[in-house]
């Protein structure tokens, strides 16, 4: 069974998402048989990176958001902390106040190329953890290419590949994607091609898809005699 998932490595709620979706796919009984494909989608791609960590934490972000959705900081601090509040009940460590703007085109260009050697959760994985816990300035090339080399990529070759936009196109057309699926925001998880969830869904919403999904991919096949001698509700074969 397959599992996609289109998220952006700045989004908090596709970081939660990520934790309840791991929760229940850590309970599923066929999890072996699950593979996770994770696909790129941009926030705004029109977010000029800051290419430098913040020199402590400020609220440049709360500002940030506050002029993005043209709310006072002071209904927008509310907010943040509850995303906050949230990611904690899943086991993760926010610090937004020292996170810092990225474009992430470069980054999901690095995510393809962790699919293709077989590496991307890991990747992924540490992208998240930088921008939300340590912030780090993920939109950074020297920055992506050392995060990635920690999760197992050649150095080298991710040098490489940002150099030469090598996985744009790829970029771009998971973006498209995402849209022809009517996704409207992300996290968006599709199982199987054929169940769409959106959003950071509780854990028990996920293992529901899964095991309705796994059930309908993988129907039981009855073999044999069907009265054959049997003991059901209303007694035994004689």
């Amino acid at each position: 069974m397959k599992v996609e998932i289109w998220s952006d490595v700045v989004c908090p709620w596709c970081y939660i998402g990520k934790r309840r979706f791991e929760s229940a796919l850590r309970d599923f009984e066929h999890a072996d048989d699950v593979e996770v494909v994770w696909r790129s989608f941009e926030l705004d791609p029109t977010t000029e990176t800051v290419h430098e960590k913040a020199d402590g934490p400020s609220d440049a972000h709360l500002r940030r958001l506050s002029a993005k959705f043209g709310q006072p900081v002071e209904q927008v601090a509310p907010m943040v902390a509850h995303v906050d509040a949230m990611a904690a009940a899943e086991g993760l460590e926010f610090h937004q106040d020292i996170s810092v703007p990225a474009n992430t085109v470069k980054a999901h260009q690095l995510l393809h190329l962790a699919a293709e050697r077989g590496v991307q959760g890991a990747v992924k994985e540490r992208l998240l953890r930088a921008n939300f816990t340590e912030g780090e300035p993920v939109g950074d090339d020297e920055t992506l290419v050392r995060l990635v080399a920690e999760a197992g990529l050649d150095a080298d070759e991710a040098r490489a590949v940002l150099a030469e936009d090598r996985y744009l196109d790829a970029v771009r057309a998971d973006i498209a994607e995402a849209r022809a699926l009517g996704a409207r925001g992300v996290p968006f998880f599709v199982v199987d091609r054929t169940y769409g969830i959106s959003g950071a869904q509780p854990t028990e919403q996920f293992a529901q898809v899964l095991r309705q999904a796994w059930a309908e991919s993988h129907p039981l096949t009855l073999v044999g005699d069907q009265d054959a001698d049997a003991c059901g509700p209303d007694g035994c074969a004689i």
